[in-house]
């Protein structure tokens, strides 16, 4: 009587069937290839540079900075896209360079990092040896970075490891740079990036064309320059601060400087809880809000559009000097006038003391008590 096999278990023994040699070198084979491809994208490289200095240029991608032991700085570079392998990364004198073989360069980002520089493009120049400016009509070669669209695929993120004491420069074109707890001298420049620093010590530079800056916790020394975007800086205990901003809003807490310094163009400027010797604030178009912890020695808040509001402790001792070409003034305190007019205010407020000047062409000022 002939046997009959069912349908199931001639589909187990095809299933169990030992496969043939060629057949599993070729398995073999394919696997390998996924893992080695995989790899080459997303194994570190670290890199060292020594010296009292280091120079890092990277066209995009997420840069974080964070405390190194030792006494070299420490680079760990990830390179990122289907095209990440291209990239050459040279490290020698003190410089790391991430060079990108082409000029049409598509970043991606991860995550919630396309929103942090936005979409679209930006196009810079890139010099020969891979370093770069902001200008794309000075030389090398014109370089355009999007976040999509053909071109190379690729971008760099990178670890620096700073031991204390060091100065490190960082020149990204697009991506963001967050650097926390670094005892060192820091330069940021970035074209199309955000920033942000928590909980630095030393010197810290910023030079953003555009892009948000966020400063929280600094000690030392402060300069933010920048042509486009907002600037926040929450917690800082130092010498000097420094803002100038082409456009943008300043928002400043909490801040203890024996200087403080803002120059803006186009944008408001807000600060809560200053503590300084010397005050100047200079706006063309934008209203200022000003909160004195104590009357600095020298102070003056220069205008062209825009009112101005400076609050004073209630036990303030000040030498008033205030002048609205079109706008009124009030005031919260007594005050022993030397002159008033509708647009003019000199006296003092107490006994006198440091001297608040407020300057305004176009809008009021007033005077209120914190």
């Amino acid at each position: 009587m002939p046997s009959h096999r069912s349908p199931s278990r001639v589909a187990v023994l095809e299933a169990t069937r030992p496969l043939s040699r060629t057949a599993v070198a070729l398995a073999v084979l394919a696997s390998a290839l996924v893992l080695l491809g995989a790899r080459s994208l997303s194994a570190q490289e670290r890199h060292v540079l020594g010296g009292t200095s280091a120079i890092i240029w990277n066209l995009a991608g997420e840069v974080r900075i964070e405390p190194g032991t030792g006494s070299d700085v420490v680079v760990e570079v990830t390179r990122g896209g289907t095209d990440g392998r291209k990239l050459v990364v040279t490290a020698s004198g003190g410089q790391l360079i991430v060079r990108y073989p082409d000029d049409e360069v598509v970043y991606r980002g991860r995550g919630d990092n396309e929103s942090r520089w936005g979409r679209g493009s930006t196009t810079l120049n890139v010099r020969s040896d891979g370093t770069f400016n902001g200008q794309w009509n000075g030389g090398g070669r014109r370089t355009q970075v999007r976040t999509s669209g053909s071109g190379l695929e690729a971008h760099a993120d990178l670890v620096v490891k700073v031991p204390r004491g060091k100065r490190v420069e960082v020149n990204l074109a697009v991506g963001a740079i967050d650097a926390r707890d670094v005892d060192a001298d820091l330069v940021l420049d970035v074209h199309t990036a955000s920033v942000r620093t928590v909980g630095t010590k030393g010197r810290l530079m910023i030079d953003a064309a555009s892009g948000s800056t966020r400063v929280e916790n600094a000690e030392g020394d402060l300069e933010i320059d920048t042509s486009s975007g907002s600037t926040t800086l929450i917690g800082f205990r130092g010498s000097r601060v420094v803002i100038d901003a082409s456009s943008g809003s300043i928002t400043a807490r909490d801040v203890r400087a024996e200087r403080f310094s803002v120059d803006v163009s186009s944008g408001s400027v807000t600060v809560d809880g200053l503590s300084s010797d010397d005050l100047l604030i200079d706006t063309s178009s934008g209203s200022v809000r000003v909160d004195l912890v104590k009357v600095p020695r020298r102070s003056e808040i220069d205008t062209s559009s825009g009112s101005v509001t400076v609050a004073l402790p209630g036990d303030a001792n000040a030498e008033l000097d205030i002048d609205t070409g079109s706008g009124g003034i009030s005031t919260d305190f007594a005050v022993a006038m030397r002159e008033f007019r509708r647009n003019e205010m000199r006296g003092k407020i107490g006994e006198g003391g440091g001297v608040l000047r407020v300057s305004t062409s176009s809008g009021g000022v007033r005077l209120i008590k914190r």
